[in-house]
């Protein structure tokens, strides 16, 4: 039987699925107590086809599971272990301080387990199945997002992506998925997981 995404339905802070406006660490807490988790990039956009363009998933970014690594020397990557999912008391207090999440060298090498390199150049929606990071982080679903995106009322032609700059130690930032119209942007929303930004809880269903 085909399985289904769907989108918890309380607590609900608006009328339209839930999306918990609590910090990065409370959050996650309290999805995870209710049977849900904060999706990955590549079940956001199975959800976003699923759910269609005028639907709230569309129509409001949220954070995912996905981050990414600042690594001195090595680059910026996407990966899809965060070393902020795996640390997300200590993640958020380092962002109420005002502070990066700096990485231990052993957070750094398994970060970059199935990671792959990026950067701020716009990614063509047409390109999504053969571009190495979009194939990668959307997975099976890069090519139909891709499609999905061209066709929809707001024609995106391309996905930007927001970064900034490698300091003089590695640390990890993690990823927000913009709406629709914004251009379905990746970006690394900032040191804002204490600021009660926009979590949406998922699972699957047969």
């Amino acid at each position: 039987m085909t399985k289904k995404i769907i989108i918890e339905r309380e607590p609900v802070k608006w009328n339209f699925g839930l999306v918990t406006l609590e910090p990065f660490d409370v959050a996650k807490k309290r999805l995870e107590q209710a049977g849900y988790h904060i999706p990955s990039l590549e079940e956001n956009a199975e959800l976003r086809i699923q759910e269609g363009e005028n639907s709230s998933v569309c129509n409001l970014g949220n954070y995912v599971s996905d981050g990414v690594l600042y690594v001195p020397q090595r680059g910026i990557f996407w990966t899809p272990n965060s070393p902020i999912m795996r640390n997300p008391e200590q993640a958020t207090q380092c962002h109420r301080d005002g502070s990066e999440f700096y990485l231990t060298p052993e957070q750094v090498e398994a970060g970059l387990v199935g990671a792959v390199k990026i950067n701020s150049e716009p990614i063509p929606t047409n390109r999504f199945g053969e571009n190495e990071f979009t194939a990668k982080c959307f997975g099976k679903n890069a090519q139909a997002y891709g499609k999905f995106l061209r066709n929809s009322k707001y024609k995106i032609k391309e996905m930007p992506i927001w970064l900034v700059y490698i300091s003089n130690k590695p640390f990890a930032r993690q990823l927000w998925f913009s709406k629709l119209d914004d251009g379905s942007e990746l970006f690394d929303a900032n040191r804002s997981l204490g600021d009660g930004y926009g979590f949406r809880g998922v699972k699957r269903i047969s």
